[in-house]
């Protein structure tokens, strides 16, 4: 009898790597697949958008004022998706939006989830007064509509990127607080930390070496959906002309700039706007997914 004839009949399973039980867990679901690659194609747009886009962002010309797309009447091949206003090529100022939507998705989630990740775990290990007077605090944030709160930041710290970057940061925070220490509570009376402590481990190595790490999958999914409401937030503070300044390509700011010609120049409005639904829409599809794959519960 031959091996292979002998791991049958024993009824051996071939072993599967954490990795290979991920992507099959993942790749089942059809909507984080399509996800996947719609945020693949974005990040490629980002990082190649100088030598993507046809024209530079802010390149104007007063011979193709509201130009439609080239499918329509009136329409120009050396502009597929039209010009605006004064006459900036709608196509390279959505993939150099792309680039902006990134960082700006990324910025927020890096920044959000480094500060809820601290306070979680501290909250979450330490408890008493630092846990209830750090969870009270994320509990009055949470009460406030996340726009209105970031619009009052902003109003604060004054309008730009950067401090509508900040503000939707703020607003995001106490998903992450309160995810982490949720894990951290549970991860905490585990018997691995247990024999750890017993170990003579101290108060640093037991969090970030040992709880930690075991609360990585439910932050991971988070992240993915965080940056799509990051995209969103950020695209509402700068329709409201409190996020990017214009003559930057960001989407938000695309759409506040279009807002007089919806009735005569649909185009100007509509790309963007479905820049902006496309993008979240698969970072919500990937977010998804990876819950699905990394939470044992849904796998059963």
């Amino acid at each position: 009898m031959n091996a292979s004839t002998k791991t049958e009949t024993d009824g051996l399973v071939p072993h599967i790597s954490p990795l290979g039980d991920f992507w099959r867990s993942f790749s089942a679901n059809k909507g984080a697949l399509g996800g996947l690659v719609v945020v693949c194609l974005v990040v490629f747009m980002a990082a190649f958008a100088p030598l993507i886009a046809p024209y530079a962002p802010d390149l104007t010309d007063n011979t193709v004022f509201l130009v439609p797309p080239a499918w329509s009447t009136g329409g120009s091949a050396a502009h597929w998706l039209g010009t605006d206003a004064i006459g900036r090529d709608i196509l390279s100022r959505l993939i150099h939006g792309a680039r902006l939507s990134l960082l700006i998705g990324v910025a927020v989630v890096a920044l959000s989830i480094v500060t809820g990740t601290v306070l979680g775990l501290l909250t979450g290990y330490i408890r008493g007064v630092f846990e209830v007077a750090v969870m009270r605090l994320m509990d009055i944030i949470l009460t406030l509509p996340s726009l209105l709160l970031a619009i009052v930041i902003v109003a604060i710290l004054g309008p730009g990127l950067v401090n509508a970057m900040l503000a939707v940061a703020i607003v995001v925070l106490p998903h992450y607080v309160r995810i982490t220490r949720a894990a951290v509570i549970a991860e905490a009376s585990r018997d691995y930390v247990t024999a750890a402590r017993m170990g003579g481990a101290g108060h640093l190595r037991l969090m970030f070496s040992e709880i930690l790490p075991n609360c990585t999958a439910p932050l991971i999914v988070q992240a993915s959906l965080g940056i799509s409401a990051a995209i969103l937030d950020a695209a509402a503070l700068g329709f409201l002309g409190l996020g990017a300044q214009p003559p930057s390509p960001e989407w938000g700011t695309m759409l506040a700039d279009a807002r007089e010609f919806v009735l005569r120049a649909w185009w100007v409005v509509t790309f963007p706007g479905l820049a902006i639904l496309i993008t979240v829409l698969a970072f919500n599809l990937l977010g998804d997914g990876l819950r699905d794959a990394l939470d044992p519960k849904l796998k059963r």
